[in-house]
């Protein structure tokens, strides 16, 4: 029995290197490795004057991010303080810990979607990690016309309710299983510019579950070697979320990385 789990995660810890979409469940050796997500933190801090020089600072447009489950506005601070950095008007969610869409929960987050977008009078970004791409997405569905763009960082976008390694502790904190909410999630793209931002090596969700439709305003970006928590303190994912950000609201264009960047990024997504 030991001997088949072991050939069980083996082949699991293969569909990293898949050519096609590939939404099974990460094996437990890539859970494991969960723990670099410390690693690319102090890269970045390494990397933050590259950053400083790549990523333009522009026409100061609000951004909204979103948390994972079970964290707060604590995680998504080092990403809002570099975007905040970088001239726009950033915020947090501002409703704790998210144990996910309980009652009441998405309602605030319209109604600070709303707020955003009457006090400044434009568009909102709106980024969400992991289950927060979740919310990104259903707010963009449900009000585009308060959405500029979606990102999304490593967000079970598709697949199976148990193609992540969270689907225990999301029962146990939300007092619902995954697929009982499923029927929240979309099974397309919402209609303002999306792109789903995801890494192969991720210990949590099965990256093909990341990988969205390929479309006109709708890409995917994948980063190399990284953790599902160290996704929003990358320094790759920061260079990328600088550059979607950057475009002029009227000409959202497919991800190209200027100069040497080009060399840190593969060049093609496998199409779902």
């Amino acid at each position: 029995m030991a001997f088949s789990a072991s050939l069980r995660n083996l082949t699991h810890l293969g569909a990293v290197f898949s050519p096609t979409v590939d939404e099974r469940r990460p094996s437990k050796i890539l859970m494991l490795l969960e723990g670099r997500a410390g690693l690319e933190w102090a890269s970045t801090a390494m990397a933050l004057p590259w950053l400083l020089r790549c990523v333009p600072r522009v026409d100061g447009h609000p951004v909204l991010v979103l948390p994972g489950l079970i964290a707060t506005d604590a995680s998504t601070a080092p990403l809002r303080r570099f975007l905040r950095g970088r001239g726009y008007a950033v915020q947090g969610w501002k409703q704790g810990r998210n144990l996910g869409p309980r009652e009441g929960v998405v309602e605030k987050m319209h109604e600070t979607l709303a707020d955003m977008h009457a006090t400044s009078g434009r568009k909102v970004s709106v980024i969400g990690w992991s289950l927060g791409g979740v919310y990104a997405r259903e707010l963009a569905r449900t009000t585009p016309e308060h959405v500029r763009q979606v990102i999304t960082l490593g967000t079970p976008l598709y697949g199976d309710a148990h193609d992540t390694n969270a689907s225990g502790v999301y029962r146990r904190v939300s007092g619902r299983t995954a697929a009982q909410d499923q029927g929240f999630r979309g099974q397309t793209a919402p209609p303002v510019p999306t792109t789903s931002i995801y890494t192969r090596t991720d210990g949590v969700v099965g990256w093909g579950c990341s990988v969205e439709w390929q479309g006109p305003q709708t890409d995917n970006i994948e980063i190399n070697s990284a953790s599902h928590t160290g996704l929003g303190v990358n320094p790759l994912v920061w260079y990328a979320v600088g550059q979607r950000l950057a475009q002029a609201e009227d000409a959202w264009a497919h991800f190209s990385p200027k100069g040497m960047a080009r060399l840190l990024f593969p060049f093609t997504a496998p199409a779902r």
